[in-house]
Parts: structure tokens; sequence; C-alpha cells
């Protein structure tokens, strides 16, 4: 009998990871690359990226890159390529909140947070499911939010992003499976990132926030690394359309 560990093993794939360069991406990242996976991080910015790199080891690339920019994505699938071959493996973090009050939500904030977080990743995963067809393999790994099913405030855009790529998840499972390539979705609760750090800012409401979790505590970007190794690794091949909320049980309650 096998030993089951080896079916968590990423020997030989290949992983882009975009938004990899902080936060629940880096986090992700790490885990794939622990678990074998060369890694290419996607990212804006050259010094964020290059840490991470640093920061991973060996069998880990870079490329700069938008998401938010529909038009430039035909050349991050490629560039993604150049250094291990073709992504066995696409994770899409990278995303952006801008918390605008309704008032003030603008065609550029709307368009950007919707580009990034809903349109990039069915279209950034199209360039890349020809190669992941060719093998027979591949995993789509979305990131979804607590806003996927429930509405905050000051965040009409990221929330109907976040509620879309939930079924689009769903939809993009149905569209490959049949090609040998899955596609779920993580769903975290409040985890400290950049992007939640006005949350974590105010001390009271991170603290009554943990305290409507079934655990008592906000997230640990590690808590996020077994989930995801799991839904990119062969341990899930028969596991597809499903978003897991990784949240402490908020939404339970």
């Amino acid at each position: 009998m096998t030993n089951i560990l080896t079916r968590f093993s990423l020997q030989g794939r290949v992983a882009l990871v975009t938004g990899g360069s902080s936060g629940i991406g880096l986090a992700i990242a790490e885990a794939l690359h622990e678990a074998g996976a060369a890694v290419v991080l996607c990212a804006r910015r050259a010094d964020t990226l290059d840490a991470a790199a640093q920061r991973l080891g060996p069998r880990t690339a870079t490329c700069i890159g938008d998401v938010a920019r529909r038009r430039d994505l035909a050349g991050i699938a490629a560039r993604a390529a150049e250094a291990f071959g073709a992504p066995d493996i696409v994770v899409h973090a990278a995303g952006l909140n801008a918390r605008q009050r309704w008032q003030d939500v603008d065609d550029a904030g709307w368009d950007a947070q919707i580009e990034s977080m809903l349109a990039a990743p069915f279209f950034l995963s199209r360039h890349l499911v020809p190669a992941m067809r060719e093998r027979g393999w591949g995993r789509v790994l979305n990131i979804a939010s607590l806003q996927s099913v429930r509405a905050m405030p000051d965040s009409i855009p990221y929330g109907a992003a976040k509620g879309g790529i939930m079924q689009a998840t769903r939809a993009m499972a149905e569209a490959w499976g049949r090609l040998g390539v899955t596609c779920n979705a993580i769903a975290p609760g409040f985890f400290p990132t950049a992007l939640t750090a006005p949350v974590f800012a105010d001390a009271e409401r991170a603290v009554r926030l943990a305290g409507q979790t079934c655990l008592g505590r906000n997230g640990k970007l590690e808590d996020l690394q077994g989930a995801a190794l799991f839904l990119c690794s062969p341990a899930a091949d028969y596991v597809t359309g499903q978003t897991l909320f990784v949240d402490g049980g908020f939404t339970a309650r």
C-alpha cells in the first residue's frame, strides 16, 4: 500500500502563485514549495518579489505582472513557464479591497477589484489549461472570502468579486474536470495581512471578530497552508468545484 503522505507530494510540479510576494499568496507558496513544487511568484513589485523568492530559496522564480490588466495575462502565462516549464498549478491570490463607501465607488475602483479577483482567475487560467490538458493533470486554486456568502461594510465591489469567484470556481470545475484539471477555492476568515490591516489596527474589533468564531481566535497564515496543499495535491484528485472555508468556524455560527 502506498504511503498516504506521498499523495501530498508535489515533487516535479510547477506552481504559479499570483499575489505571491506577501500575505496569503506567500503563505500558500511556502507550503507548495515545501511539498516539492517549483514555484513562480507573480506580483507587481520587483523588490517584494525578490525578497519573497529569497525566503523560499531554490526552485523559486519571479514574474512581474499586474493581473488586473487583462491584456497582460497572456504575457504573464508565458513568462511563468520560462524557468521551470508550464505550470501544473495556479493559485490566484492577488487581490485588493478599496473599502469605499457605496457613494464613493468609482469606475476605476470597481474595475480593478473585479478584474483582479474575478476576471483574472478565469482568463489567466484559460491561458494555462491547455498545457495542463496535455499532461492530463492540473490544479486551479482560487481565493474566495467570507464575503462570498455574507455582506460587510464598504465592500460592494469586493463582495461582488468574491461572490462571483465562488460560482466561477464551480463553473471552471465543470468546464475543465474531464481534462484532468480540478478547480477549488479557499475562503479565509480574518487573517492578518496588508489587505486586512485596517481591521487588525482596531484591537477591539479584532477581538470581537475572534469571538465570533467557534475557535475563539482569528487566523494565522499557517492555518491556510494545509488546506491549500491538500487542494493542490494528488490527495484531492476527486475534489473539484468546492469552496473550503478556513475561518475557525466563523460561518458555522
